[in-house]
Formats: C-alpha cells, structure tokens, sequence
C-alpha cells in the first residue's frame, strides 16, 4: 500500500480538482460556521487538509487575513496558489502531515478540518492528530471538523475511513474540548452521488500541551 503522502500525491497529479468527490464550487456550510464562531477577520485560521478546496477563496473574499493552509500533498497547495493569483500571497502554506507537522502552540483560534481525520483509521494516528489540535489551537478557540458520517462511504478516493457521529466524536476529541454545534450534509459529488457528512464545532475548554 502507498504511504497517504504518495497517495494524494498521485490523486491531485491524476485528477483535475473539480472532478474529485470532495469538490465544492463554494465552501458553503464551512464559511456559515466560521462565521458564526470567529466573526473577526483578524481571527487565526487553519485549514487542515485544505489542498485544492475553495475555502481559502472563500476566507479571503470575506475578509479575514490570517489564514494558513495546511497539507500533505504539494500539488494540491500548488493548485490553489495558481487559482488563488497574486492573492496567494496573503496566506500561509504548510506543506506536511498533519500528524508530524511542527506547529506552533497556541498558534490558530480557528482550526477548520473537511478532509482529514476521516482518514485516520488507526486509533495511534487519531491521538496525535488530537495532540497537535490540543497543541497548536488557543484556549476558548474553535475547531470545525466535519467527517464522513455513520451512513457515509466506508472509502473515499480508494482508501478506508473511519465514520463518526458528533457524539463519538466528542468522545474522541477527549475533555479538553467541548461539543457547540452539530449537524448533518449531504454533500452532492460532481458525478451526482451523495455522501453523507457530520458536522461538529467544538470548543477547546482546555490548556494548550
């Protein structure tokens, strides 16, 4: 089996970004909720996993100004620093795993995550992601992260996921975070398929690590 870093390499050099399941032409439900929880446009914002998504376009159209992209594939990050112009200048780029990542502490109130913690079947993997969330997002801050849900795909792009409801989730995050907000999608695939996702905003109540 390809490392993941192979994987989404090979992925983005093999589709054209509009035609992978994920795609969004406008990062709708993740704009409503950032909105709704980090309202000031100075507010520290990370995309995990964002890659070619339209959400940076999204942020930057609405005015926030510090926003990082994070992601293991280069291509992807490369995609949308094309599409993004001169813009692309006013974010931040992090190519990495966000398992093995070194990010700041207390670096982001805003930690927004559509693409990678479903992918994170091993329960090893799965803590230190939420070791690098207790880590690098501020106390009081937000993350938004939304999964494939219980009655989604068990595979995305030809690998396994793990599906959650917001209540598993929680549970998974541990008592350093708290559940805000939940809700359901159906996300409509550029092929006309649906897959179901699980949207949850958690606060982080605890100290950063």
């Amino acid at each position: 089996m390809t490392t993941p870093h192979e994987h989404w390499q090979r992925i983005y050099r093999e589709k054209h970004p509009t035609t992978v399941s994920w795609y969004q032409p406008t990062a709708t439900r993740s704009l409503e909720l950032i909105e709704r929880v980090a309202s000031e446009r100075n507010t520290p914002i990370i995309d995990v996993g964002g890659g070619a998504s339209t959400l940076v376009d999204g942020l930057l159209g609405a005015g926030y100004h510090d926003v990082t992209v994070l992601d293991i594939a280069a291509p992807g990050l490369e995609l949308t620093r094309s599409r993004l112009g001169t813009d692309s200048g006013r974010v931040r780029w992090i190519t990495a795993d966000i398992l093995t990542a070194e990010l700041p502490a207390a670096a982001w109130e805003l930690w927004h995550d559509r693409a990678a913690f479903h992918f994170l079947t091993d329960p090893i993997d799965r803590r230190r992601y939420v070791a690098q969330l207790r880590h690098s997002l501020r106390p009081g801050g937000h993350a938004i992260i939304a999964t494939f849900a219980p009655d989604g795909p068990p595979r995305c792009s030809g690998r396994d996921v793990q599906r959650w409801d917001a209540d598993a989730l929680t549970r998974e995050l541990g008592a350093d975070f708290t559940l805000v907000d939940s809700s359901t999608e159906d996300h409509r695939k550029p092929d006309g398929g649906v897959q179901q996702f699980s949207w949850t905003v958690m606060r982080h109540v605890g100290s950063p690590s």
